[in-house]
């Protein structure tokens, strides 16, 4: 057998023996003046980790949001991208309207809350956002906007219950648009695994 071909064996194999942990640890965001930046995350009650600077033109500052197990980094030649072209950086909250309110009280602006008609995520047009959070307050349904001074935007979505894949037919936890896609998925992963 040749060098490849028992690369792609390995490669089909791994999948069978299980999954490694892979978790996000940091977003980098990209801005144009570092001190500035540093002010307004440190205003969103960020916990400041680090503020590295060697002497020479690089600039590391890494925020991590509460409770967050992921971080943010920005600096002086940490990244090329263009400051503020960072868009829908999802921070998660149990209550859509304490954690707006937490951010007007720190002078920061931030969206009204609102929903999607088709009850799935959110979409980049407003045509299909309905202001207000979900009426019934289901989970994934609720969203918030705001940016930091460079346009980097984040979003706030309200999630009480997690999705795992598996929905029990009793849970009305999810929008009902939710609901029926993560069952469908459900269905088509028992399928194509031969289980009826």
């Amino acid at each position: 057998m040749s060098n490849a071909e028992m690369l792609r064996e390995a490669a089909v194999e791994a999948p069978r023996m299980g999954t490694i942990d892979m978790k996000l640890e940091v977003v980098v965001i990209p801005v144009s003046d570092v001190d500035r930046a540093k002010r307004f995350y440190s205003d969103l009650g960020w916990r400041l980790d680090i503020d590295y600077t060697p002497g020479d033109d690089y600039r590391v500052i890494q925020f991590t949001p509460p409770g967050s197990g992921c971080s943010v980094i920005f600096g002086n030649n940490v990244t090329t991208t263009t400051p503020g072209s960072a868009k829908g950086l999802h921070l998660i909250v149990s209550d859509i309207q304490a954690a707006r309110d937490q951010l007007l009280r720190r002078g920061i602006a931030i969206s009204e809350p609102f929903h999607d008609a088709g009850g799935i995520f959110h979409h980049a047009r407003g045509d299909r956002l309905l202001n207000g959070p979900n009426p019934q307050r289901k989970s994934y349904a609720s969203y918030a906007t705001f940016s930091d001074p460079d346009g980097n935007g984040w979003v706030f979505q309200e999630i009480t219950a997690r999705l795992t894949g598996h929905i029990e037919p009793d849970d009305t936890s999810f929008t009902p648009e939710l609901t029926n896609v993560v069952r469908n998925a459900a269905a088509g992963k028992h399928r194509r695994d031969g289980h009826a």
